[in-house]
Formats: C-alpha cells, structure tokens, sequence
C-alpha cells in the first residue's frame, strides 16, 4: 500500500511564499505523473500543478507564474514552491501520485493565506 505524505503548509501573509512537499513510504516504480491538487471549503477539489515522466509541467490558470512544481526522482519526491501567494490561493493541498496507472493520494496539508 502507497502512502504519501506532505509537508510544508502553514500560514502567511499576501504576497508570501510557501514550499510543499510530498514523499512517499517506502519504495515506489512506476510512477507515471505526479500532481498537486487543492480543495477550499464549500469548492470542488481543483488540478492545481502536475509534472510527467518526462518532466513536461502543467498549470492551473489560477497560478502560472506564481507556482513550480519540481520532482526529485532519487526520492521519488514532489515539490510545490508557492510565490506571491493569495488569500484566494487559501486551501487544503493534496499531492497526488498516478502509479502504474493508479491515483493514490497524500491526507493533505492546510495552506491559509491571511491578506
């Protein structure tokens, strides 16, 4: 059984910076893409950043410019650093990783932006 686990949220300030992280336990093959994701309250949860094998990288409108996702491969790990953060930008951020064409998800981590 996958298990992944974020690190890395908090609380700041508008225009503030924040680094996620999402590693799994113990060792994985196969890993097809990786991706961040993020819910706010009483909203859908939203593709938020993803980044394939080939480390080709897709963003949601909402954060081009602002956000990069990296991955480090020894680790198996997934990275979101967080520029210019908006109170808008205030969610639960899930990583999520697509396994031998499964989903498996992390529990979550809580990013809250004051303005």
């Amino acid at each position: 059984q996958v298990q992944l686990v974020e690190s890395g949220g908090g609380l700041v300030q508008a225009g503030g910076s924040l680094r996620l992280s999402c590693a799994p336990s113990g060792t994985i093959f196969s890993i097809n893409a990786m991706r961040w994701y993020r819910q706010a309250p009483g909203k859908q949860r939203e593709l938020v950043a993803a980044i394939r094998i080939g480390q080709d990288t897709d963003y949601a409108d909402s954060v081009k410019g602002r956000f990069t996702i990296s991955r480090d491969n020894a680790k198996n790990t997934v990275y979101l650093q967080m520029n210019s953060l908006k109170p808008e930008d205030t969610a639960v951020y899930y990583c999520n990783y697509l396994i031998s064409m499964r989903g498996y998800w992390g529990q979550g981590t809580q990013v809250t932006v004051s303005s």
